[in-house]
Order: C-alpha cells, then sequence, then structure tokens
C-alpha cells in the first residue's frame, strides 16, 4: 500500500493564498503556464505543496491541471462570466436580508470604508474598492460558509474584466457607490427586505456585458 507523505496545511494555504491574490490582480494572466520547478524555487518550498495548492486553486476554477503539461491560468469566457454575475445574483440579495438582521458592526464599518475608497479612487483601485464592499456585504450575514463562496468567486480576475467594461463611463462608478449607500442604509436599519430588493436591483442594474 503507497505511503502518503504529511503536508504541512499552512504552507500549503500559504502557497495557495499567494497564488490565488496574483490570479485576481492580473500578476499571473489567463492563459499562463505555471511551472511548478520555476515556481516552487520562488516560494522556497518543494513541490509536494505546490501540488496540493494547485490542486485547490483547480478545485476552485482557478488553474485548470492538464496532464503530462502542468497548470495554466485558467481563460474565463463569456459563459464563465455569465455564470459569475448568476452566482452573485443567488448569493449576495439573501446576504443582505441576514446583514440587516445581525448588523455586524464591523460588517457595517467595512461596507462604509469601502464606499469611501470607492469615491476616492479609479480603475484598479475602484475594482478593489467594489469588491471590498460587496465582501463585506457577505461578511454581515455572518455565515462562514458564504464568505468562502463569495471569496472564490470574487477572486476570479473576470471580476475586473467585468468591473472595467462596465465603468468605462465615470458616472457608472458613482451610480455603483450611490447604490452601496443606499444599500447598507437598508443594512444598518434592519429592514432585511429592502436591503435584499435593494441588493438584487444593484446587480441586475449591472449585467455581464456584451
Amino acid at each position: 500500500m503507497p505511503k502518503s507523505r504529511v503536508v504541512v496545511p499552512s504552507m500549503v494555504e500559504q502557497t495557495c493564498d499567494i497564488l490565488r491574490e496574483r490570479i485576481r490582480t492580473g500578476e499571473l494572466p489567463p492563459g499562463t503556464r505555471l511551472r511548478q520547478e520555476v515556481l516552487a524555487d520562488e516560494l522556497g518550498i518543494s513541490r509536494t505543496p505546490l501540488r496540493e495548492a494547485m490542486r485547490l486553486l483547480a478545485a476552485d476554477g482557478l488553474i485548470e491541471l492538464e496532464p503530462n503539461r502542468g497548470a495554466i491560468v485558467t481563460a474565463l469566457s463569456r459563459e464563465s462570466q455569465v455564470r459569475f454575475w448568476e452566482a452573485r445574483l443567488a448569493l449576495e440579495p439573501a446576504a443582505a436580508r441576514l446583514g440587516a438582521t445581525a448588523r455586524d458592526a464591523a460588517a457595517l464599518q467595512a461596507m462604509r470604508a469601502a464606499i469611501a475608497d470607492q469615491r476616492a479612487g479609479g480603475g484598479d483601485h475602484g475594482f478593489a474598492a467594489n469588491r471590498a464592499f460587496h465582501l463585506a456585504l457577505v461578511h454581515s450575514a455572518g455565515n462562514p460558509h458564504l464568505d468562502r463562496f463569495a471569496e472564490s468567486l470574487w477572486v476570479q480576475s473576470v471580476g475586473t474584466t467585468i468591473y472595467d467594461s462596465q465603468t468605462r463611463d465615470g458616472a457608472v462608478a458613482v451610480g455603483y457607490a450611490d447604490a452601496h449607500e443606499a444599500i447598507l442604509r437598508a443594512i444598518e436599519s434592519g429592514d432585511a427586505e429592502v436591503a435584499e430588493r435593494l441588493t438584487r436591483e444593484h446587480i441586475l442594474s449591472s449585467p455581464v456585458p456584451d
């Protein structure tokens, strides 16, 4: 019977987090081939935790493992973008309803900070602030399973692609911040029905561009 090698979980998780962030920021753009020997040397780890981290990233759909060829960063199709949008539509309105019941102070503060950042910035900064707001919104529900689901959605570089397409007109980005303010007020006031409705309307008003 083959023996399994012990892998330090924290090393796998740290490796996974580093690669996930590089994919999210575009440092590793779609189509990039990930060479294990190069990455292992760069990160100062053996290939065993690296392979485990890649399996986790593949499970999240961020990379594709190719037999005998290694791995590449997933090139996201329009269908993938649509699925991203649909998943958000299923997740975020329900999280807003739960958040209006919980009214978690830390989550509310994170939403306020994200809105302030969104009004102050643009470009990559604008996307980061937008992402931060929506992750804080989901976090307000107080459910770690929903948090993990949201993180797996928003880490994908598809988010940047969609946001950049939608906000070429600066007025659109301002409109997003206004919509976020309204959602935040509903959650702060404990109005679950309005929070859910406004979140759904916000997502529906910004579909995947053609």
